[in-house]
């Protein structure tokens, strides 16, 4: 009887034995094996490990979102010097930059002492249909003060844009009113174009700047396509420069419209991205248009697509200078609190098989970081000859003439940057921003005047009987910068084109101020002397001037190739767009 009555409570003594088991193993857990969690989980969850056991045994309250932002660039800096992680709260500023429209109240403003100046009210926006007008100041939001030392681009942008449809009041001070008038404005979709300019640059030959490749990039090529060719373009000069890239896809549909079915255009491949290869396919609209494109030392990654299908399908001349030289692609990973990260997937290669990348090492490079630094320092803006190219990245173009990877696109016509006329006294007002201070009150004072004018020639005329520069020079002088007679007339042409520049700029918009510049711009000059010989298409090279690599370099190039198919002289101001 006794040995039944034993055998009815042994279910109970073993439940009591396992709830006393797992209460000693938690608390042995918790408190002495804390330091074996990494070898137990694995290397894979070490960093999980690793938050719980600060969150849990850390001696001081962590923030552990805060920790997680902070780590997360670290660890991608790790990888490569194009993965990223972008917070919740900027990525909508760094998705709408190549997006084609953003919601705002739809005007283009600057922060002149400390207040909100508005430049130019969009044509049909938000602003313009209220009344507010250029030159008008913003000095309240919501019937809040909105100005003062706190008060920056960023603030500005976050402030005025927002989602559409919404109403934001905003208070304004204006020159000719002595009271503050109020506005009260629904936001609405702002479009933002990426093509700068598209104009005749002459009688035969047209120009287009693009300044990013933006989701509506191609269709905006295609209307400046539309409108030169109804003016009878001959020739076209794209220009890259200072484009520091955007959307692939964008690159790869615009040089479509200028190869011949069947050229390869870019191709792409990863350690998990299986290669992929585009090729043109034959519906492009100037498969025939004499082209020239134009890069420089900030041309980057979408842009260096475009050049690099341009130059080894030998379909036009590459003008200026050696271009960033980005070959990774970024895919977008989106979580779920609004943040992202852009990791590196895939390397693409020119249709040569090049790859031009330049050299990185993983984790912090500094050297990558101060890259177009260490160009200039070392000659290579003023002189070819200080450009020494890898012979064992040589490639060929359809043509046979050599192209070389590594390190950028190498145009085949190099342009030095002129620093004629560049002096200290010249450096330092436009590291200040004393010229363009300058030209915005100016353009504030006397803007009535200024529109009056119908072109940039006009009013160029008009700006040349004014004494400018003897104005400029006593604004500086109040701003600490003392006056250099023989530094300013060895600087004085250069002082000229930036201070006319930025009033065509605030009075007649981008398009006119580019025009102006470019009007003595070497690059352009040489491009237009390009097109006006005839010889934007490329030659193939003659037998004296192409030397034929050695064996060596040869089986180089084979193995790389298999393995690959397994200015001082202008500142451009901040001007913002909400």
């Amino acid at each position: 009887m006794s040995t039944k009555r034993s055998f009815r409570f042994t279910p109970v003594i073993i439940a009591l034995s396992v709830v006393a088991g797992i209460l000693i193993g938690t608390f042995y857990a918790r408190n002495f094996a804390g330091n074996r969690l990494g070898i137990i989980n694995g290397s894979t969850n070490k960093l999980n490990a690793l938050l719980r056991i600060i969150d849990d045994q850390y001696v001081d309250t962590v923030n552990m979102a805060d920790l997680v932002e902070k780590a997360m660039p670290q660890i991608l800096a790790e990888l490569d010097p194009h993965s990223i992680y972008i917070p919740a709260k900027d990525l909508e500023t760094v998705n709408s930059e190549l997006e084609s429209s953003f919601s705002g109240i739809g005007v283009q403003f600057t922060i002149q002492d400390d207040t909100i100046y508005i430049n130019s009210v969009i044509e049909g926006g938000p602003s313009a249909k209220v009344g507010l007008m250029a030159g008008d100041r913003i000095v309240s939001v919501d019937d809040s003060t909105f100005v003062g030392k706190k008060l920056n681009n960023q603030l500005a942008m976050r402030t005025l844009k927002g989602p559409k449809g919404t109403e934001i009041k905003l208070g304004v001070k204006r020159a000719t009113e002595k009271e503050i008038i109020f506005f009260t404005i629904v936001r609405g979709d702002i479009p933002q174009n990426t093509v700068d300019a598209a104009y005749m640059i002459t009688d035969k030959f047209g120009y287009i700047q693009i300044s990013k490749f933006g989701r509506s990039t191609h269709i905006e090529l295609l209307n400046a396509l539309a409108v030169l060719n109804h003016k009878e373009c001959k020739g076209l000069i794209i220009d890259l420069r200072g484009n520091t890239g955007g959307y692939m896809e964008a690159a790869i549909r615009m040089v479509n419209e200028f190869l011949p079915e069947g050229k390869l255009i870019v191709y792409a491949q990863g350690r998990n991205y299986p290669r992929t290869d585009d090729y043109a396919n034959g519906t492009g609209s100037c498969q025939k248009l004499p082209v020239v494109v134009l890069v420089d030392e900030a041309s980057a990654s979408s842009s260096e697509i475009f050049a690099g299908a341009i130059q080894d399908n030998d379909r036009g001349t590459i003008v200026g200078r050696r271009s960033y030289g980005k070959g990774l692609v970024q895919q977008p990973v989106d979580f779920s609190d609004g943040s992202a990260v852009r990791l590196t997937v895939a390397r693409y290669y020119t249709p040569s098989g090049r790859s031009i990348q330049k050299p990185y090492q993983n984790g912090k490079d500094s050297s990558y970081e101060m890259d177009v630094i260490i160009r200039y320092e070392h000659g290579e803006f003023f002189s070819k000859d200080s450009i020494k190219m890898d012979e064992s990245l040589r490639y060929s173009t359809g043509l046979g003439r050599p192209v070389y990877g590594g390190g950028g696109i190498m145009p085949d016509i190099f342009v030095p940057q002129d620093t004629t006329g560049v002096s200290s006294y010249l450096s330092t007002v436009l590291s200040k921003g004393l010229t363009y201070q300058f030209t915005f009150q100016y353009t504030d004072r006397n803007r009535s005047k200024l529109s009056s004018f119908d072109d940039e020639e006009s009013l160029l005329k008009h700006l040349r009987r004014q004494g400018l520069i003897a104005q400029f020079v006593r604004y500086a002088e109040s701003k600490d910068v003392k006056r250099r007679n023989i530094l300013i007339q060895k600087s004085y042409k250069l002082l000229e084109k930036n201070i006319y520049g930025h009033i065509i700029y605030n009075i007649m918009g981008k398009e006119s101020y580019i025009k102006y510049f470019n009007k003595s711009d070497a690059i352009v000059k040489t491009a237009l002397e390009i097109m006006e010989n005839g010889e934007a298409f490329p030659k193939a090279p003659t037998q004296e001037r192409v030397e034929e690599p050695t064996a060596d370099t040869k089986n180089e190039g084979k193995k790389k190739r298999t393995a690959q198919t397994d200015c001082p002289e202008k500142s451009i101001p901040v001007r913002c767009y909400a």
